[in-house]
Parts: C-alpha cells; structure tokens; sequence
C-alpha cells in the first residue's frame, strides 16, 4: 500500500507578514479618515441652513435682502425676539404648544405602549387581524383623513378648543408598532412567573414590563413631541382664533404682511420654535438611538 506524504508548510517569514499587517492597518486608517471626511461635511452641509436662520434672526430686514448676502449681521439687533416677546404675544402661542404637545406624547405613550402590550403580550381572538389593520393605517396619508376628521370634530363641538388640538392624535399607529416591537423581545418566562403568581395584566404591564420600556418610551416621545410641536395643518383648521393658535400657525400668519414677508422676524420665530425641540433631543438622544435600534429586532 502506497502512502502519500504531504510537503510540510512553510511559515512566511516573519519580514514578510509585518509589512502586509501595515498595510492592512493604513487602509483601515485610510478608510476611515475618508468616512470622517465624508461624514463632516454631510455635517457641515446640513448645518448651514440652521447657522443662516440663527444668524439671520440678529439681522434687520435691509440687511437680511441685500445683495450680495452677508453672513454675521453687521449692526446686530434683538428687535425681531422682542416683536415676539411683546406685541406678538409669543407666550401665549408657546403655552398652547407646550399644552397639545405635552398631553398628546403622554397620551401616546399610555395608550400606544398598552396596545402594543396586548399585541405582544397576549392572545386573543383576532389579533392578528388587528395588528394588520395598524400595519395598514401606518400607509394612509393623513391629508386622506383629513376631511373626514374635520367633520367629525365640528359635529361633536370641539372646533377651537384643545380638545380638537389634541384628541385626534392621542394614539399613532407607528407608537404601537414600536412598543409591540420592543415588548416582543421581553422574555416570556418572566411574564409567566408574574401571571403564576397572581398578579393581573393590567399590573404586569405597569410594574414589569414598562420599567423595562425605558429607550422606546423615550423614542416614542421624541417623535410624538416632534410631530405634535411643528404640526402645521390641522392646529390652522382647528384653532379659529388668535388665542388657541400654536407656535407654527402664528409664525405662517404674523410673519408674512399684507405686502411682503419680515424675514428677520420669520427667522427670529424658527429659531423659538427649533429651540425646545434641540434640547429635548440632547437630554434623550441616548435612548432614541437605543430604542431605534432595538425597535427592529423582532
């Protein structure tokens, strides 16, 4: 019987393997400095608009037309924030906003986080059924409700009220579909203990599962915040006098005259208006990204 032998390996020199190492290291370097370079200035592009609106609000309306454009003002002014803090009643607008905004994320985070429980959680007939029924309503425009919203609001009463500003939105499908998302990947052994033990649905889900909800919830009140705060076309229809108005109705009306539009007060509002959505997103930005990015794991 003949046996075959195999040719024993040569190890590469160790002269050799050092260089490839190198050069394996600097196209990581080189990839990654050009993935910064890429990155900042998407940044710096993307920035420009928010440092011109910043800036611009400091300007008078002479220097914010004139041509060619500059980009500090030359004569600052805080004339444009005190037409807002004065005449323009800017307070009276912020209160409104902060009213619809903050009732409609603590509705959406209550009632959202408890159908997405129900979803995730337990079983009941037509469940499936109704969890593509969110799906669906997750791809309806809101103009096409838009209408019928309307005459349902004003049959019932509510026009220029908060009520009207706020009812309509207290649930968003996209809210459900996230907290089912994240409460699916809860451990079901823990879930049962709690049932063995006596404990109620109502009390699993308020005393362990939304403790564990943390990043989630937090996304889902960035987004609801967002959206309620620069809503636009419904609080216009809905609110019919001055004192219902929310910030982004009044900044459209006050801002533009019967002749042409006072940029620098325009500016000046945005700049109210963005401000609060800023420092909300640096105080939860950390469980944003957490609950986006275990949002899509089951």
């Amino acid at each position: 019987m003949s046996t075959t032998t195999t040719p024993p390996t040569v190890a590469a020199p160790a002269g050799t393997r050092a260089p490839a190492a190198s050069r394996r290291r600097r196209r990581r370097l080189s990839g990654r400095a050009v993935s910064y370079v890429v990155l900042t200035i998407g940044l710096l592009v993307w920035l420009v608009p928010f440092a011109w609106m910043a800036l611009g609000s400091f300007k008078t309306q002479g220097e914010i037309v004139q041509k060619p454009p500059t980009w500090l003002p030359q004569d600052p002014t805080t004339q444009n924030f005190e037409q807002w803090f004065g005449p323009l009643n800017f307070g009276n607008f912020f209160v409104n906003s902060l009213i619809v905004a903050v009732v409609t994320v603590l509705g959406n985070l209550i009632f959202c986080s408890m159908v997405g429980y129900a979803l995730a959680k337990m079983d009941f007939p037509g469940k499936k059924i109704l969890f593509a029924v969110v799906m669906i309503t997750l791809m309806v425009p809101g103009v096409v409700t838009f209408v019928p919203l309307f005459v349902m609001v004003s049959k019932l009463g509510l026009v220029n009220s908060y009520a009207a500003l706020i009812l309509p939105f207290l649930t968003a499908p996209i809210g459900v579909f996230l907290m089912r998302q994240f409460m699916l990947g809860i451990p079901e052994p823990l879930i049962e203990a709690a049932r063995i033990d006596g404990a109620g649905e109502f009390r699993i889900f308020a005393r362990i599962v939304m403790p564990l909800c943390g990043p989630p919830l937090a996304t889902l009140a960035i987004l609801t915040f967002l959206s309620s705060w620069n809503n636009f076309l419904w609080p216009l229809v809905a609110a019919q006098s001055e004192s219902m108005y929310t910030l982004p109705v009044a900044l459209s009306l006050y801002s533009t005259g019967q002749n042409a539009t006072n940029y620098g007060l325009l500016l000046a509002g945005s700049v109210l208006v963005i401000a609060p959505i800023l420092l909300l997103f640096v105080f939860l930005q950390r469980y944003f990204i957490q609950g986006i990015a275990t949002a899509g794991l089951k």
